[in-house]
This record gives C-alpha cells, structure tokens and sequence, in this order.
C-alpha cells in the first residue's frame, strides 16, 4: 500500500466518523477531486478483505468498517450489542424518515398514539432533530432525522431507504 493510501487509512481509523471528500481535502491541503480518486482507490484496495477493514460511503461521507467477511469473528471476541429501539420508537423514526419534515400532531395522527416520550427519546439519541417551524398557526416543530441516523443505519442518503410496501389490504363486503 503506498504512502497515500496509507495515510488515509490512519485519518479514517483515527475519525470514527464517516469524513466528506471535502473535509478531507481542505485538511489534507489537496484538490478534492484527487482525494476522491485516492479514497475510492483505498476502497477497491481493501474490498478483498486480506486487511480485514473496508471503506463504506455513508451519510455524504466514508468510514471505515470491519469488512463484511470479518463480522463474524469480530462479533465472537466482541459481542458487541447493538444499539436497541423500542417498538414505539422505531415506528415514529420510520414515519420521521418517510415523511420529513413532519410535525408531532402529524406523526401522532398517523400512529394514533401520544409521541411525546418518544419523540424525545430519539432526539437524545441524536437520530431526530428539529429542522424547522411549519408556517401555520401555532408553528409546530419539524422534525427529521439526523446525518447519525443515515450512519447508524448504514444508509449514504435518505434516498438509499426501502421502498414503502403497501400495508394489507382490508377486504370490504358490500
């Protein structure tokens, strides 16, 4: 691995967050479009896994990660735990990343239970926050999720999220 590709490695392990293109050409002093070639170079070189690491492009930047072949015996020494959410809290930051921005009457109209608890659960958790005021009467609060959320959940953008399924259909008799 040359030098460049090395030291990029270092920046990234040392981060622990993902780092934009951007951020790392105004710290390296360097064009971005050549910090770009050089981290995508860094990913194909790490893909095979024989450095048991790789680089994701997440949240409007890359991180590195255990490569997927590695998982396993890391999870073994490990036993990490993965970060829990609740029923309740999982459906109000589905209806959140579906629907941004959205307001608390609104999210609460379409689960049809209080969300306040909730709602202040995932903004401690830093994967919802408050994006604005919608110009009506009483200004609610938007809300909408975070750039932790696109890490926690390993999405580069919000466009990245599954499709919405259909729900079951009720059948009516006449």
């Amino acid at each position: 691995m040359d030098e460049g590709l090395s030291n990029l490695l270092s920046i990234f392990f040392a981060a622990g967050r993902p780092l934009s293109t951007a951020e790392l050409a105004r710290g390296l002093g360097e064009e971005e479009a050549a910090v770009l070639r050089r981290v995508q170079r860094l990913a194909k070189q790490l893909e095979d896994g024989s450095y048991g690491v790789a680089l994701e492009e997440v949240a409007g930047g890359w991180r590195l990660i255990v490569h997927p072949g590695r998982v396993e015996l890391v999870q073994r020494v490990l036993k990490p735990r993965p970060p829990r959410l609740s029923a309740a809290a999982l459906e109000v930051l589905a209806i959140i990343a579906y629907h941004q921005p959205i307001t608390r009457p609104e999210i609460e109209a379409m689960r049809g239970k209080n969300s306040d608890a909730v709602l202040e659960g995932l903004q401690e958790r830093g994967l919802v926050e408050v994006v604005g005021e919608k110009p009506v009467v009483g200004r609610p609060r938007l809300y909408g999720t975070t750039r932790k959320f696109l890490e926690v959940f390993g999405l580069a953008s919000l466009a990245e999220l599954p499709p919405l399924e259909e729900g079951p259909r009720l059948l009516l008799r006449d």
